[in-house]
């Protein structure tokens, strides 16, 4: 008979096995393609895509915020698309013990891209922010899929 810490050992394991990543509600398969089109913006605005594409911290989910409104939850392999009228906003996400946050300049008619990053934390990991190019930003955009934004 097997020893009982060697069954509680596996049994953690297969309930961790079972949680798998985390999941976030989705948006519609037509929205996904639309935005991956990365279409110009409509006239006086710049379009915003956050995506979060990382190994690490594949199990947390993480608000995210812009303006200081909530935009919605991320995973790993999902991404947000937002237009956002030219100007100073700030993007900002929930992190261990304070939301860390990124302000940027947008102009209208380009496209930006942040790369939303879990990083070793003391209890849990945490999230920071970073502007990436666009070449960079459209592939990685391009293997995540769209969420639904709240």
């Amino acid at each position: 008979m097997p020893n009982p810490a060697w069954r509680t050992l596996l049994a953690v394991l297969f309930a961790l096995f079972l949680a798998g990543c985390a999941s976030v509600p989705m948006g519609s398969k037509e929205a996904d393609n639309q935005a991956k089109t990365f279409a110009s913006p409509s006239s006086g605005n710049a379009a915003l895509y956050v995506f979060r594409n990382s190994f690490v911290g594949q199990a947390l989910t993480k608000a995210l915020y812009i303006d200081a409104k909530l935009i919605g939850m991320s995973a790993n392999k999902v991404y947000f698309y937002k237009e956002l009228p030219a100007g100073k906003h700030t993007i900002s996400t929930q992190s261990e013990f304070s939301d860390n946050a990124l302000e940027i300049t947008l102009e209208a008619g380009k496209l930006y891209f942040v790369r939303q990053y879990i990083k070793m934390g003391v209890f849990v990991g945490g999230a920071n922010l970073e502007l990436v190019s666009e070449e960079e930003g459209k592939k990685e955009v391009l293997q995540c899929s769209l969420a639904a934004p709240q």
